[in-house]
């Protein structure tokens, strides 16, 4: 969807403040290539129907636009093919503003959220209203089941160009069918949790804000600290201790890698991979940790600092490597510094924050995928040889590490321009 998206919404105007942000180069590849069939597919139109409200925008006469909220049962907004979607109109406040502005201008812009799993789709289209008397058959289409309520219209619109947006900013937020899904989970664990009480005994103490399920096994934490009070500042690459109980009583502690620039939120994030074959920490913090549970840690640690200087900067993650590569990547982009990002994993979804990254660092990011057959291999032998001036920052699997060691010697590189971080 990536031309039909660019030629709709990159204007010129746009496209000035890119190239003044620096953002212009990233997004051009938009704008390349053929023009495209645009379809929902599967994917799109399974997210469309499992929505039970979305935001529409449209176009005034005097050229404000208008933003309005709808909602209705799951799957009110109907899929007719493969570029149609449509939806039937009920008797509101009768304002009429949203129909009015369709019957002067039929271009229509929606976003469907889901707050839970963090996505956002956006969709530009064309409207065009309906009723029982100009088209029966395709209103009987567009009611929702069990409605008793007469329809008045139902708008039909044609799918021009859609996109998925970076979930990086939306806000969690559960529905009352959620939290009835939840309960029984809930439950079960607040009894686990009754006999895990180790908080630590650092001197900083945090609370869980926030968890997400970022890919396959992994999940993000949000910490801030407790009572309100201010996080000590840290640069990318530092790391924080935390406190674990063992399924079998013992106290343990575990490092994990801060995954986003300290000035973006003042908050703590890390990423924790449920491991199968480790010693259990990972599976007693998937287990036992919740929104609200309280830890006390000591001051964050940095042994993988980034540098200081101009040089261009290749990362090379593999798996959950990615921890700490993603702050550091986020911090040269702030810092309008060059750098590329090559991502390797199984397949996509187990890799962490691969939708994030994408969307923000398109231009910049490479990504492989070992299990998936026709797609690219990670081929460290070429992308240390071409950019053989540049530092290097490695995070991931040790075999990822010494072949990344290993090429660099046998190319002359430096060894101080390889910098590395070991995930066992």
């Amino acid at each position: 969807m990536a031309r039909a998206f660019a030629n709709i919404s990159f204007t010129p105007n746009v496209k000035k403040v890119q190239s003044d942000m620096g953002s212009r180069e990233n997004y051009q590849k938009f704008e390349m290539g053929e023009n495209e069939l645009v379809q929902l597919s599967d994917f799109e139109k399974q997210f469309i129907s499992a929505r039970d409200s979305f935001y529409q925008a449209t176009i005034s006469e005097n050229g404000w636009p208008y933003v309005q909220h709808r909602g209705g049962p799951k799957g009110f907004m109907k899929i007719l093919d493969d570029t149609t979607i449509g939806f039937a109109d009920f008797s509101g406040n009768r304002q009429y503003l949203s129909v009015g502005n369709l019957l002067g201008d039929d271009r229509i812009s929606i976003i469907f959220m889901d707050y839970l799993q963090k996505a956002r789709l956006k969709i530009w289209g064309r409207a065009r209203l309906i009723d029982e008397l100009t088209d029966p058959e395709l209103i009987a289409q567009l009611e929702p089941e069990n409605s008793r309520a007469p329809i008045e219209r139902g708008i039909v619109i044609k799918v021009e160009a859609f996109d998925w947006n970076c979930p990086k900013y939306i806000t969690p937020r559960y529905t009352e069918d959620d939290l009835k899904a939840l309960l029984p989970t809930l439950k079960a664990s607040q009894t686990q949790n009754q006999a895990y009480d180790y908080k630590g005994t650092g001197t900083l103490p945090l609370v869980i804000t926030a968890i997400k399920q970022v890919a396959t096994d992994i999940r993000s934490y949000e910490f801030s600290a407790l009572n309100g009070h201010s996080l000590p500042h840290y640069e990318a690459g530092a790391h924080i201790t935390l406190p674990i109980q063992l399924a079998n009583g013992s106290k343990t502690s575990r490092a994990y890698s801060l995954t986003s620039p300290h000035s973006q939120n003042g908050k703590y994030e890390i990423a924790v991979k449920k491991e199968s074959n480790g010693e259990g920490g990972s599976s007693a913090i998937h287990q036992h940790w919740q929104v609200g549970t309280e830890i006390n840690i000591d001051p964050h640690k940095n042994y993988f600092s980034l540098h200081n200087d101009q040089r261009h900067t290749v990362f090379i993650a593999g798996g959950i490597g990615i921890t700490p590569i993603k702050a550091m990547v986020e911090t040269l982009s702030n810092q309008q510094r060059s750098f590329e990002l090559h991502y390797t994993g199984k397949s996509k979804k187990d890799m962490a924050f691969i939708d994030e990254l994408s969307e923000q660092f398109n231009q910049q990011s490479h990504f492989y995928f070992s299990t998936e057959p026709a797609t690219e291999r990670l081929n460290l032998q070429s992308i240390l040889k071409r950019a053989n001036n540049s530092i290097f920052y490695v995070c991931g699997p040790k075999k990822l590490l010494n072949e990344c060691l290993n090429i660099a010697e046998q190319l002359g590189i430096a060894r101080n321009q390889i910098q590395f971080e070991s995930f066992q």
